[in-house]
């Protein structure tokens, strides 16, 4: 005010002394209040008098300077003061991070926000993206959820004060983010289904037309929660518009105009496709995803992105290896290791401890599976080291879900050793690991990831009844099948109802071959019958081997029983078929399991097809 006074020039000189000392008036009556008195006031209230006295003595340009200064001081006061805030507000953040208390961290962050900037709201905007960016970004790449919790709620304000379409879409996209994440985690949908929510309300701020670029981008977005929210659930609706809303992404994703996001893309993309492979009974849409990643690895490159280029190859693992258990051979399988091996180059426990931690469990995936075609234990031991490395950071606490499958892995991979050692430890530690898994994946929340650890418990469980002369294991085997198929319906899991037939199968033929009558062994039978009508030689020949090679090793028993020669002559064939196929195929450990039924199998045949004396 006094410098606007000051600088009319159509004033006198008298006329313009009387101007600043009104206008200095004004401030000590008006502004400063004369009651309240702080720094700042201190410095201007003995600016202005010292200003007034040189100003009165005639000193104008003395005076000036004397106010000059004065404002220099007011401005890095004001800085110190501003610095003082937000240390304070940042503070008050961390100890209730500390604490576990995202709610409160977010609080602290929105006051500290309103504290420095006032009705600013640009200002205030501004200091909340840039705290509520570097949450998410920390509570992604270190596995922290209280960070990602306070992320959500500084995200709720940004919903709440958002003034223009681009405010409102960019809060939206930036909630479903924070949420979607956290989500992956956890055990429930809330967050997730809070994901999909935020990043519909997103694209209705976000329209094609206006902002192309964020339309995509929020596209993409959506598709990785529907996708998530799809591998938790029984049907493929969701998985069928992640795919969808990853196309969608992809018209304004080119390859041409943005080569990184049409990356990133792609590898959301085939993450969707993979999943709904391992569903089917055919592998066009694994192969599709392999394709995916593979155009993806493009443009992805170590050198210019190396966290993204880990995790296409840990990606493109996964569905390699997915291929690899549906094919005869180990190459794919071979390719999954390696493809997962690169990965860990890039994500390291140091950098991205959860990220590790995923490919960890992968890498044993894809060990387990080679052990199992191998007759050594050396791979399966490697698969146990990578199960256990991984469990150090997919704690049950941090990741319930994840910890889970890490456990229902774990147990695959110690009965996969058990049933080649003479003891019961391993087998006892399987099942100790597929009952810790169920504590987290229950029929409620995850039904087909229960199924499937049912499946599973039931494998470990009929392996001990096997080695055990009474049938308890063996009839709590069936049930855990039983209980399986329940979810895992012919017309909802077809691969995954048909692996549980023939494993109820083995069940039931072991308590059969104990049993006096043929009714279990009839039973064995049909469940290899429903097992087969899924599990075709051109889909799954391994699988298809095994479960026909299964088949026969109760037919024989029961044409034993029923002096039945043809069956036993359909057995025998059935037995030399799956060894057989399971032996080119490289599942050496499978096929000789087969090899040893052969010559009681050929003379049985031989027996029966005898003349008989009377």
């Amino acid at each position: 005010m006094a410098q606007r006074v000051a600088a009319d020039k159509t004033l006198d000189l008298e006329g313009m002394q009387q101007a600043v000392r009104n206008a200095i008036d004004i401030y000590e009556k008006e502004i400063a209040g004369g009651v309240q008195q702080s720094n700042t006031d201190d410095i201007v209230t003995r600016a202005l008098q010292q200003a007034r006295n040189q100003f009165d003595a005639g000193k104008s340009r003395l005076a000036q300077e004397t106010l000059r200064r004065a404002m220099e001081d007011m401005r890095q006061e004001r800085d110190r003061c501003e610095q003082g805030v937000k240390t304070l507000g940042e503070r008050r953040r961390d100890m209730a991070l500390a604490a576990y208390d995202g709610e409160a961290a977010a609080q602290a962050i929105i006051e500290m926000a309103e504290a420095l900037h006032g009705d600013h709201h640009q200002g205030v905007w501004e200091e909340l993206t840039q705290q509520e960016d570097a949450l998410t970004a920390f509570g992604s790449d270190q596995g922290s959820n209280v960070h990602l919790v306070a992320a959500i709620g500084v995200n709720r304000h940004l919903e709440r004060i958002a003034r223009t379409p681009d405010e409102k879409g960019y809060a939206h996209n930036s909630h479903g983010i924070a949420a979607g994440t956290l989500g992956e985690r956890e055990s429930g949908a809330a967050h997730l289904e809070q994901a999909v929510v935020a990043y519909r309300a997103a694209l209705d701020e976000r329209k094609r037309e206006r902002v192309p670029l964020d339309w995509a981008t929020t596209q993409n977005n959506l598709g990785n929660a529907l996708r998530t929210l799809g591998e938790r659930e029984t049907g493929t609706a969701r998985l069928e518009q992640a795919v969808a809303a990853f196309h969608a992404a992809l018209q304004e994703h080119t390859r041409e105009r943005f080569p990184l996001d049409w990356a990133m893309t792609q590898v959301n993309l085939g993450n969707a496709l993979a999943t709904l492979g391992e569903r089917e009974s055919g592998t066009a849409r694994l192969e599709q995803a392999v394709a995916a990643y593979r155009a993806a690895l493009e443009k992805w490159t170590r050198e210019r992105v190396p966290l993204q280029w880990a995790t296409t190859q840990n990606n493109l693992g996964s569905a390699l290896n997915k291929l690899g258990e549906r094919e005869s051979g180990t190459a794919r399988l071979e390719q999954a290791v390696a493809a997962y091996r690169a990965a860990l180059e890039e994500w390291t426990r140091k950098r991205v401890p959860l990220n590790w931690a995923t490919t960890q469990n992968n890498l044993g995936n894809a060990l387990t599976k080679l052990g199992e075609r191998e007759s050594g234990t050396a791979r399966l031991e490697q698969a146990v080291a990578a199960y256990r490395a991984a469990l150090e950071e997919r704690t049950r606490e941090r990741v319930p879900l994840q910890w889970a499958t890490t456990q229902n892995n774990l147990g695959i991979t110690l009965k996969a050793l058990g049933e080649r050692e003479s003891g019961m430890a391993r087998l006892e530690q399987a099942v100790a690991a597929f009952l810790a898994a169920l504590e987290e994946r229950t029929r409620e929340r995850v039904p087909l990831q229960w199924a499937m650890t049912q499946n599973n418990l039931g494998n470990a469980l009929a392996k001990l009844g096997e080695r055990e002369s009474g049938a308890t294991r063996l009839e709590q085997a069936v049930a855990a099948y039983c209980a399986a198929l329940d979810v895992y319906t012919h017309e909802r899991a077809r691969i995954d109802w048909a692996m549980t037939q023939n494993n109820l199968g083995v069940a039931l033929q072991t308590l059969g071959a104990r049993e006096n009558g043929t009714a279990r062994l009839e039973q064995a039978v049909a469940a290899y019958s429903a097992a087969l009508a899924e599990c075709t030689r051109e889909r799954v020949p391994l699988d298809w081997a095994n479960s026909i090679g299964n088949q026969g090793s109760a037919m024989a028993l029961l044409a034993e029983r029923t002096s039945d020669g043809a069956l036993a002559s359909r057995a025998l064939t059935q037995l030399e078929t799956g060894e057989r196929v399971l032996r080119e195929g490289g599942h050496e450990a499978w096929s000789i399991t087969f090899r040893r039924q052969l010559p009681k199998a050929k003379a049985l045949v031989a027996r029966l097809s005898a003349p008989q004396s009377y």
